[in-house]
């Protein structure tokens, strides 16, 4: 077989979509494609990486800087002519290692560099007092205050681009994508999910649902803290059996979109579920970094909650571990031991006939 016949003989796009004998591409739980429409749209920011570059050069020379105050104070004394200052600059030395250690070991190190421009200003008070002493070598001491002078302008321009950045980050828009295959039909599980009431039933977080039209919905979670947030949403296109496509309405706790797609798989075996949600998290990507170290990133629960479907449509019931005397009371794994006791707690709240 040449190369232009095996070509001719793989599948057009069309016809995976079609499922002519193909399968939508899986893996991991995640799925990789365009969003259900056009109405879902992620905002994607290239921002240059000169910051966080230019923030690790200052760090090091904050504990090279500090390193040479605390261990060789009295070179520095001679060199601008002032003295009994050791102990002085010996503290300036410690405070100019901990910025630097701040700085090279935070990933969002903007507050340790407007630390260090708060340095920056006691060291060129200091310095225009030296100035002022009797025994002051006064080319040696502006010649200081000339190089302090210079990276204080650095620092700012530094802190000012990583601060943008921050707030930059706090709208920024995050995507997540899991699918499962649920042995059940199309129909019956777009049945079951377009009763938004029964949510909760397999949504984790989710305390209650409660359907104030058609197409309007009020929404009650359960934030990583414990805080109880709330949103009202909207369907924004629908279609029977295949589609339901949503978003938050002005004035929401939190604000996110997003779609979930019915897809029949061939050979009878049952349907894909492919959701797709785009969210803002409250304190953008360190709210979304704090929620990763809690155990409920969107990521993992929105995984969590397809299985716990997965297992509600095909055996009715969502399967624990809960009350065996046989298991242990935890694993090694804290993060585990969360998600496992989340899963019956909200099983058990919310209860009703089964599918």
């Amino acid at each position: 077989m040449t190369v232009k016949q095996a070509q001719q003989k793989m599948p057009t796009d069309e016809e995976r979509r079609q499922g002519q004998g193909f399968e939508p591409f899986e893996k991991g739980g995640e799925w990789h494609g365009d969003a259900a429409s056009s109405t879902i749209e992620t905002p994607r920011k290239f921002i240059p990486d000169n910051g966080q570059h230019l923030a690790r050069g200052l760090g090091w020379f904050s504990i090279c800087l500090g390193l040479a105050e605390v261990f060789a104070p009295h070179a520095i004394e001679k060199f601008l002519g002032i003295r009994h200052r050791s102990l002085l600059i010996r503290f300036m030395g410690l405070r100019e290692i901990a910025s630097g250690i701040g700085i090279l070991s935070q990933g969002r190190p903007a507050p340790w560099l407007w630390a260090r421009v708060g340095g920056d200003a006691v060291d060129l008070a200091g310095l225009g007092m030296a100035l002022s002493s009797p025994t002051a070598h006064s080319g040696n001491v502006s010649a200081a205050i000339l190089a302090v002078g210079g990276v204080t302008a650095l620092d700012v321009c530094c802190a000012q681009e990583l601060s943008r950045r921050n707030d930059t980050d706090a709208g920024k828009a995050f995507t997540v994508r899991k699918s499962i295959q649920i042995n059940r039909s199309a129909e019956e599980i777009y049945r079951f999910w377009r009763n938004f009431e029964s949510l909760p039933r397999f949504m984790s977080s989710l305390e209650s649902v409660r359907s104030t039209s058609d197409r309007h919905s009020h929404w009650i979670a359960v934030d990583p803290a414990g805080k109880r947030i709330e949103w009202d949403a909207e369907i924004v296109l629908e279609q029977d059996n295949r589609l339901i496509e949503w978003r938050t309405l002005e004035g929401s706790d939190v604000q996110h979109s997003g779609s979930v797609r019915f897809e029949a798989a061939s050979g009878g075996r049952g349907t894909f579920i492919k959701l797709q949600i785009e969210y803002s998290p409250p304190g953008g990507s360190l709210g979304a970094t704090i929620a990763k170290l809690l155990g409920r990133s969107p990521e993992q629960q929105a995984q969590e909650d397809l299985h716990r479907l997965k297992a509600l449509m095909e055996t009715g019931e969502i399967v624990t571990t809960k009350g065996q005397p046989s298991g242990r009371a935890s694993s090694t794994s804290w993060k585990y031991d969360q998600t496992i006791r989340r899963a019956p707690d909200a099983a058990s709240t919310h209860q009703g006939s089964t599918v």
